[in-house]
């Protein structure tokens, strides 16, 4: 039995013919030089909260609210969510994100004749990683009118940064449950340590403790963290609503601090290397060595403590000092405190006198 072939129609041969100049076309290209991709410049500037809807000093606020916050570019949308709380705690029921703006749903209306304030954490991210600039308090209220009450001072930190320390503020001198972020009010300092927290009652105590998130897992954790009381309660009254002039300190005892100076070496030839031997006085295994840059300047980091110091011309390079044929500065005593700096430090070399031993 003799198949019928078909002959195929023009306008298939022609698509066909088509389909394979493309292909060719494509494989030409693969085979071709890539070059850097393409988009400019990577971004790394850091996003900012262009509004929030209610705005902070907003009283009236619908119950039924749901807030919107609006950032200055794309956000990493699980991070983000998870960096924005209230106080008091309201539960937010759902995250929704239409272009830069996320919008809050609330899992039950908020309370009547009651502030709130809304936190947004510098956790927040843009989707290339880059962290809010500077975190945000908004305080509004459900009543007709803005609590005129407010706290207002500076905060020193030493050993960290004061912008994002919190300060957490409670009614009546309320002690903290440092683990359930109960506070009644808070607020957030800024980079040069100011704060200010309103929306306060008046005619009542307020005690303020400030955090500092140091390991930021959003959690007070004891020997990690750094949680302190103010050294007085105030009291804010219709008369004078706002107090202002607070000072608190908070020190993070574990911050290193800095060791500045200078080692001037005049009486060898500059071969080998200039060291600086490091012993700790309060345990004195604990010795380290540190080689200077020939220029003689050097800018080190050490742990709180006493340190007893010396520099020496290390000139055969075995890492110890040879009293006889190498040049040293005499040893001083070097204290660090947390965070500080300790600047000016000279270290001049000499030949020092070897003492001979009598005989016996």
């Amino acid at each position: 039995m003799r198949r019928l072939i078909r002959e195929p129609e023009p306008r298939l041969l022609a698509a066909t013919a088509l389909v394979a100049a493309l292909a060719a076309a494509l494989a030409v290209a693969g085979c071709a030089k890539k070059g850097p991709p393409s988009g400019g410049p990577p971004d790394l500037e850091p996003p900012r909260i262009e509004s929030v809807v209610p705005d902070s000093g907003s009283a009236g606020v619908p119950r039924d609210v749901r807030v919107a916050i609006t950032f200055s570019e794309g956000m990493e949308p699980n991070g983000t969510g998870q960096s924005v709380e209230f106080s008091p705690p309201v539960e937010i029921r759902q995250r929704r994100w239409s272009g830069r703006t996320m919008t809050l749903v609330l899992a039950e209306s908020l309370r009547a004749e009651r502030t709130y304030t809304l936190f947004i954490g510098g956790n927040a991210r843009d989707r290339h990683g880059n962290n809010l600039a500077d975190s945000r308090t908004v305080v509004f209220t459900t009543g007709p009118t803005f609590p005129a009450g407010g706290l207002e001072g500076d905060l020193e930190a030493v050993g960290f940064p004061a912008q994002g320390t919190l300060l957490w503020c409670y009614r009546d001198g309320r002690l903290p449950d440092s683990t359930a972020r109960d506070f009644d009010a808070l607020g957030i300092a800024d980079r040069s340590g100011h704060f200010r927290v309103s929306g306060l009652e008046t005619g009542t105590p307020w005690s303020i403790w400030a955090f500092a998130d140091l390991n930021h897992n959003r959690s007070f954790e004891p020997g990690q963290d750094l949680l302190e009381l103010a050294d007085s309660s105030f009291t804010l009254t219709d008369a004078k609503p706002v107090v202002s002039g607070i000072r608190l300190k908070l020190i993070n005892e574990k911050a290193p601090g800095r060791f500045i100076g200078v080692v001037t070496d005049t009486v060898s030839d500059g071969s080998g290397s200039l060291r600086l031997i490091v012993t700790a006085v309060a345990d004195t295994t604990r010795r380290v060595l540190y080689e200077i840059p020939g220029s003689g300047s050097f800018d080190l980091r050490w742990d709180p403590g006493l340190y007893r110091v010396r520099a020496f011309r290390d000139s055969d390079r075995n890492r110890i000092w040879e009293r006889k044929t190498e040049p040293a500065s005499d040893e001083i005593e070097v204290r660090i405190t947390p965070g500080a700096e300790v600047k000016g430090a000279a270290f001049l070399l000499y030949r020092h006198p070897v003492v001979e031993e009598p005989e016996p």
